[in-house]
């Protein structure tokens, strides 16, 4: 299956976009199914998300760090596997971004039969985190 893409634009430049959304520790602030995060080290955090059939702890590896222009980070144990790339493009001469989201899933064992399931949850829902991260950035509530 392709993986889920979404693309919103921030009255933001790269710079900061990328700071915030970037931040496993931020992740919280406005990705709607993250509990809490941890970080484990400099590249590996737990994240504790609310998932069908209850809250899991996913632990993520950053994979790619290029500031302010791409992120990605991808899960290392577990059944479900998530694999997350942000690339963040200057526009408006670089006044603000367009920030482009990729989400995919990999399955382990007992997860295969679930990717499905969770792509299909995260189809739905991701959008309004990425919503609420340009709220976020923008200074706006609601």
């Amino acid at each position: 299956m392709a993986p889920l893409v979404s693309t919103i634009e921030v009255a933001r430049p790269p710079h900061e976009v990328f700071a915030v959304a970037t931040d496993p520790l931020r992740f919280p602030e406005w990705q709607r199914d993250v509990v809490r995060v941890r970080m484990l080290d400099g590249s590996r955090f737990a994240s504790t998300r609310r998932m069908p059939g209850g809250a899991r702890t996913i632990v993520q590896a950053i994979t790619r760090n290029d500031p302010p222009y791409s992120w990605a980070a991808a899960g290392v144990e577990g059944a479900i596997r998530p694999a997350a790339t942000l690339t963040i493009e200057p526009i408006d001469g670089g006044a603000r971004s367009r920030v482009t989201f990729t989400l995919d899933f990999e399955g382990h064992g007992v997860g295969v039969p679930l990717v499905p399931l969770i792509r299909r949850t995260a189809g739905r829902f991701a959008p309004a985190s990425y919503e609420n991260l340009r709220r976020l950035m923008e200074g706006q509530t609601g």
